[in-house]
């Protein structure tokens, strides 16, 4: 069975609002992208715990709360200008380029 690479027109530093779950209605920053297993982290949410021995990378050993993946479809982007979540959609300017755009007020959000 081969993984299927998910499509998403997120970025990395964007808002996005959590849509199910236990963190459902919370906003953050995406930490990262991770694809090929369709998960996103964001900042402050999803929050862990782990229990860790002392290494070369964590001297201090004990108990490390950290962030955890989410799945990429629980969680849509935060639009600055209608302050709620949208879908995003890629659209071509008149000199070429590419940007993506809020589906729901059409404002422009950056360059892809």
């Amino acid at each position: 069975m081969s993984a299927s690479i998910a499509k998403t027109k997120l970025k990395k530093g964007d808002t996005v609002m959590v849509t199910t779950g236990r963190e459902r209605g919370k906003t953050g920053k995406v930490l990262s992208l991770h694809l090929s297993e369709g998960k996103v982290i964001v900042e402050k949410l999803n929050l862990i715990k782990r229990h860790t021995k002392p290494n070369q990378k964590v001297k201090q050993g004990g108990i490390i709360e950290r962030e955890a993946p989410l799945a990429l479809a629980n969680v849509m982007f935060l639009c600055g200008n209608c302050s709620k979540p949208v879908r995003l959609g890629i659209k071509q300017l008149n000199d070429g380029r590419r940007v993506r755009v809020c589906k729901k007020c059409q404002e422009v959000i950056e360059r892809t």
